[in-house]
């Protein structure tokens, strides 16, 4: 199996023409945002339910040597 390069823009250009497609490149369209996950938002976690109660005797973490 052999390959071939062109790199001749007006024989590129003729054979895309030959075969049906446009020869110019097309516009690049302009950038979008994320698909529409806003449509159904998830529901916002209770921060309160992830609180560590408060400890019932005070820790003294300071290093003593």
């Amino acid at each position: 199996m052999s390959a071939a390069l062109i790199t001749e823009a007006a024989l590129f250009a003729r054979i895309l023409t030959h075969i049906g497609e446009s020869p110019r490149t097309p516009p690049i369209m302009p950038a979008r945002g994320p698909p529409g996950w806003d449509d159904d938002p998830e529901p916002t976690p209770d921060w309160d339910l992830l609180k560590q109660p408060e400890p019932d005797v005070e820790f003294d973490q300071r290093v003593s040597w």
